[in-house]
């Protein structure tokens, strides 16, 4: 009897395959490029929150607090939704997900326009806006560069990563500008009207595997099949996260990673130009300093990268929690009508900092979970905007409550300082025990 053999999923040829020669520049910079711009527009989406704390009070007279929770709310499902997406990128397509997303945005942005009760901010930008924002995290990114990618995918990998900085340099003293001068609504239509522009570009230009195009990844020496749709990939999502929750290093990391998004998302992007307004500055120069952090996050994102290949990433992001932590316990004395020096060095510390707890983070699921590392990374990333929701919603209250925000860094610098120790009890665990783990479980 003739013993047969699993067909492997990498063949040289396929014979019905369609090929085709080449291109001199890769098919795979295009959908890297197309991606980029999507997640740039997607920056929008988020960066124009932080800039109607005042105008929503002054027109509706809604509190701090109640605008902060629609925040919260967006927050939350920006990562919540973001295993999901993934799942829902193997079953129907990345282009599918990704376009529908974006009219899921345009809706919530443009729907806002007409509202005249908190329900409805609710409902439109902390639920449509935050689902269509959650369906294009990082779990997009991941998956274009894993399909797209043999060769490249750490520079691919960062500079998708970065591409939320980009849009937040670009979108934030234009959101200001229009802010300040024709008042929120134009700046939410603006919005609208960014994630229907890029839908043509994701629909003709964004392609799911090579293999739709008869290509082979980028630095691949073999063809590579398609996979068929996977529905059950929204069941494994849910067993991965059940099998790591039974492990310590889990909650560490997703601890961790709640501070990180508390301290990032939730505080400064939320409410670092409203507790600048209230010492005196400007909406559009305390956005310009916000939008000056997206800059040095694109250094600091590649540096932190360099540095995970070098290091020991558990005492890098000690290192990183511990900085930001004082860095926010001196930022009450920093604030004054004029931007000054400390301040700017403050901004540029804060930029570098920014996102670099990413890929040391990644780097830890990796030795931690094997397989299911991009997965667990997934659920990680969502308990980081979980943190970020608390904070954008009880850094409103608490402005509210206190009349400052004072007590906002101050609580925020101590929780810093408890991630640090956090990543610093991590067990490291050597190669191959990650995969046992797994199947004895």
């Amino acid at each position: 009897m003739t013993q047969t053999t699993e067909t492997p999923a990498r063949i040289s040829s396929p014979p019905d395959a369609p090929q085709r020669r080449t291109p001199r520049i890769h098919r795979a910079w295009f959908v890297a490029a197309v991606t980029f711009v999507t997640i740039i527009g997607a920056a929008a989406f988020r960066s124009l929150p932080g800039l109607l704390f005042d105008p929503l009070n002054e027109d509706f007279g809604w509190s701090r607090g109640t605008v902060g929770l629609a925040v919260s709310v967006n927050l939350a499902l920006y990562g919540l939704t973001a295993p999901f997406a993934a799942a829902l990128m193997d079953r129907f397509g990345i282009r599918r997900v990704v376009a529908v997303a974006l009219v899921v945005i345009a809706c919530g942005s443009g729907l806002t326009v007409w509202m005249n009760s908190a329900w409805q901010l609710l409902l439109c930008w902390g639920l449509l806006v935050g689902l269509g924002s959650g369906s294009m995290a990082l779990a997009f990114a991941a998956t274009v560069t894993n399909r797209w990618f043999t060769e490249r995918r750490g520079l691919v990998s960062g500079i998708l990563t970065a591409a939320s900085a980009s849009g937040q340099l670009i979108f934030l003293p234009l959101l200001s500008w229009i802010v300040e001068t024709y008042e929120w609504r134009p700046a939410a239509v603006t919005v609208a009207l960014t994630a229907l522009a890029v839908v043509p570009f994701v629909w003709l230009l964004l392609r799911d595997h090579p293999a739709d195009v008869g290509l082979k990844p980028y630095g691949a020496t073999e063809f590579v099949e398609k996979p068929p749709p996977v529905p059950g990939a929204a069941r494994r999502a849910v067993t991965a996260l059940f099998k790591a929750a039974r492990t310590g290093p889990f909650w560490l990391l997703a601890g961790s990673f709640a501070i990180c998004g508390a301290s990032t998302n939730g505080l400064i992007q939320t409410h670092f130009v409203p507790a600048a307004h209230d010492h005196g500055m400007g909406v559009r120069a305390a956005a310009s300093l916000l939008a000056v952090i997206g800059i040095f996050d694109i250094i600091g994102t590649v540096a932190s990268g360099w540095f995970t290949d070098r290091f020991d990433s558990r005492r890098l992001l000690a290192v990183y929690y511990a900085l930001r932590g004082v860095s926010l316990l001196f930022l009450p004395v920093l604030l004054a009508p004029n931007v000054h020096p400390p301040m700017i060095f403050f901004i540029v510390f804060y930029g570098l900092d920014w996102v670099a707890t990413v890929p040391p983070t990644l780097a830890l699921c990796r030795e931690q979970y094997g397989d299911d590392s991009a997965i667990v990374f997934g659920w990680v990333l969502a308990s980081h905007q979980v943190g970020a929701a608390l904070v954008a919603f009880l850094g409103g209250v608490a402005r509210d409550v206190f009349g400052s925000y004072n007590v906002v860094w101050y609580a925020s610098g101590a929780l810093c300082a408890a991630a640090a120790l956090m990543v610093l009890v991590i067990r490291r665990r050597v190669p191959g025990e990650a995969d046992a783990v797994a199947v004895a479980v």
